[in-house]
């Protein structure tokens, strides 16, 4: 039978602007008649044609509530728009590296290779009928639109009155693997289901010792767990940690990919990792079981990561600057050197350390991945990261969250090549205190002030930026709160200049910078609907080793002071305690 192409009137809804991650919102937004489908034509409009006719897109996410009917949705509107063929993993599920490697590396048995894709994914937020659901666009590199991009979708939504779909095409069943063909108005139109995990298992044995890794695992003396939060990582664990690399089942926790994450909140960190939290023993209580030498987590769609020790916590902004530390010995990807690195400004600046140690080409860019993607497919950026719970490498054009637990397996493998039937394993502990001997220890922690008064939040900002213009002034504040503090030696709102693109970016955040590399960061994040969120971040830089082993909240408390004092925070927004301390 031959599908017919129907034009469908609509009118727009207000507030479809996508963010760095796409459009989300919560569910019962979503499912509101023509709502899902007026963005993905908006998006199909704001692509030139040789991006959708006759092209191929993936189209899949991380498995959360009411993806499987917007696969479909968007199948539809796929073969109406032209599209040649849609590629879906196995029950919709790819995580977001997946996909970026999928559209950098798979190539059809016909020869084609992917345009684009749409991520269906709200990352690390809740799923279910009453949770959040997002869908994002990525370009043929592999990583998210562009601003020019997204800026032309949110221009389509605000002036859509048809969009085109294939109303009477039957559902694919994207349960199983294989092609479907239907025949148009243009000619063939296909949909294949693929295994989810094959394409990005193979990009991982590409960069990785899998071999040096499993010795490791299969050392008795070596135990690890993987926590995937029922996000779509689940997908992966299996195939990589068990059937790979040899580690037991009973390792993974939570690895089946469930569309409400079982009612948790699937984002790697202290406050919702619980289970793994308390199993890697840094729990409230303490058990008698003898925690394993080394967990992770992931987010719901397996971009972030968090890296657990035996009782210990790497901080997001030392794991990458001690990835990119050992990047060249340990990981076979990188042997022949690295071409840079790059962090996000709020990120603490170990990184930077490293960097400057090993005479490395060093970027710090605003916070969105895109702005590691333009120095990555300029060839200036090997590993990057951000204090988000997010690390990746040029491999892709996406954070990468299973890549990170590699990267960190194969220099915990690496370092102990010799050692495996030694009486004592190097642990993660052992690794992070040598670096912070080696480089200095940045203690870093985020306060973040959550439904914060829109207006006192930035009434707030422009005070901090009126007094950044006098140095005397802010030193006087500084010493007059701790004496015991260093004198800051350059405040200013953070602007980036991209080298490759030319593009600016203005007001991502203030800083004040002080002259024992210590810093305070303000910044203002999305003003939601409950007002906005004012995140502070301090760092306390310390470069005697004899120093580097304090109580990191004791480390940080006069600078903390210091922060208060000087940003007025209590009077501006009358709280005397932030909402969440990271």
């Amino acid at each position: 039978m031959v599908f017919k192409v129907s034009k469908v009137t609509t009118t727009p809804f207000d507030g479809q602007k996508p963010g760095t991650s796409g459009l989300r919102k919560k569910v019962k937004v979503f499912i509101q008649p023509h709502y899902l489908q007026n963005f993905v034509q908006s998006t199909f409009n704001a692509l030139t044609p040789a991006k959708v006719r006759g092209a191929t897109l993936v189209v899949s996410g991380d498995g959360r509530y009411y993806s499987k009917d917007a696969i479909q949705i968007i199948i539809k509107m796929s073969a109406a728009n032209g599209v040649r063929r849609v590629w879906v993993g196995q029950n919709g599920l790819l995580s977001t590296p997946a996909v970026s490697a999928v559209i950098r590396e798979r190539v059809s048995a016909d020869g084609s290779k992917a345009t684009g894709a749409f991520i269906l994914t709200a990352s690390h937020n809740p799923g279910g009928p009453h949770e959040d659901f997002g869908i994002k666009y990525n370009m043929e590199n592999g990583g998210p639109a562009p601003e020019a991009i997204t800026d032309q979708i949110f221009e389509n939504t605000k002036t859509i009155t048809e969009y085109l779909i294939a109303d009477d095409m039957p559902n694919v069943d994207i349960s199983a693997t294989g092609v479907s063909s239907f025949q148009g108005p243009e000619g063939q139109f296909d949909v294949e289901v693929f295994d989810s995990a094959s394409d990005y298992v193979k990009l991982m044995k590409s960069i990785f010792d899998f071999e040096l890794i499993s010795k490791l695992l299969s050392s008795p003396k070596f135990t690890f767990c993987y926590d995937a939060l029922h996000g779509v990582a689940g997908a992966y664990a299996n195939r990589i940690f068990v059937e790979e690399l040899g580690a037991q089942e009973s390792s993974l926790l939570n690895c089946v990919p469930k569309e409400d994450f079982g009612g948790g909140h699937p984002d790697p960190n202290l406050t919702y990792a619980k289970e793994l939290v308390a199993r890697m023993g840094l729990g409230k209580s303490n058990s008698e079981v003898e925690p394993p030498e080394f967990g992770a987590a992931a987010d719901g769609d397996a971009d972030r990561n968090m890296i657990l020790g035996k009782r210990f916590f790497v901080t997001p902004s030392d794991s990458v600057a001690i990835i990119a530390a050992n990047a060249v010995a340990a990981i076979p990807y990188f042997s022949s050197g690295l071409k840079g690195v790059a962090r996000s400004m709020p990120t603490s600046a170990a990184l930077d350390v490293v960097a400057k140690h090993l005479n490395l080409k060093f970027f710090e860019v605003p916070t969105g991945w895109k702005f590691f993607g333009n120095l990555m497919d300029a060839g200036m950026c090997s590993v990057c990261g951000e204090e988000s719970f997010g690390t990746g490498s040029d491999h892709i054009r996406e954070k990468d969250g299973i890549w990170a637990v590699l990267a960190w397996l194969s220099i915990l493998a690496y370092k102990n090549k010799d050692n495996l039937s030694g009486n004592k394993l190097v642990t993660v502990e052992d690794i992070v205190r040598q670096h912070w001997a080696t480089y200095g220890r940045h203690y870093y922690t985020r306060y973040d002030y959550e439904n914060v008064d829109a207006g006192a939040a930035k009434d707030l900002m422009a005070y901090l930026v009126k007094l950044q213009s006098s140095l005397d002034e802010i030193n006087t504040i500084v010493k007059g709160a701790r004496s015991d503090v260093s004198n800051v030696v350059n405040a200013d709102e953070f602007e980036y200049k991209d080298p490759v693109d030319g593009s600016i970016s203005k007001h991502q955040g203030i800083r004040f910078l002080f002259g024992d590399g210590s810093r305070l960061v303000f910044r203002l994040s999305g003003t939601g609907s409950e007002g906005a969120t004012i995140r502070l971040y301090i760092e306390q830089y310390e470069k005697d080793s004899s120093k580097t082993g304090r109580d990191s909240q004791e480390a940080l408390a006069p600078l903390v002071e210091v922060a208060l004092k000087l940003s007025k925070l209590q009077e501006f927004t009358g709280r005397s305690a932030p909402t969440v301390i990271t």
